[in-house]
């Protein structure tokens, strides 16, 4: 494995997409079908759900569960960007894309929102 990717601390999307790559080609020696990432990354938004419902609701930890919510986040990162590589998606252009348009159309829209000038609310 590449210590040095592991190691950086500053990684950007690409190298990001471009270390998952390596990975799978190396160590897990190929992709899944697009259709089983899909499936993971349902599992993994299913534990991302349930960590916030434990951390931030009102569920409690089982026995020998712990607060773990960056490493499920982690998780849910990763099989995007595995889905990313194999469905040819540059995710830092989907990205950059993405927040030029969520820029346009809620700039105003959440500015107004009286919702959300209640510091208080969650």
């Amino acid at each position: 494995m590449m210590n040095s990717d592991i190691d950086n601390h500053g990684i950007t999307l690409a190298e990001a997409q471009l270390t998952v790559d390596r990975w799978i080609k190396t160590v897990g020696v190929r992709y899944f079908s697009p259709l089983t990432n899909m499936a993971i990354l349902a599992e993994e938004t299913g534990e991302v759900a349930r960590q916030m419902a434990r951390i931030y609701g009102e569920q409690s930890f089982k026995p020998g569960e712990s607060a773990n919510l960056g490493d499920e986040l982690a998780d849910l990162l990763w099989v995007t960007l595995a889905i990313a590589n194999q469905c040819g998606v540059d995710m830092t252009e989907a990205f950059e894309k993405n927040l030029r348009k969520k820029t346009s159309r809620d700039r105003l829209r959440h500015a107004g929102n009286e919702k959300l000038q209640d510091k208080n609310r969650d």
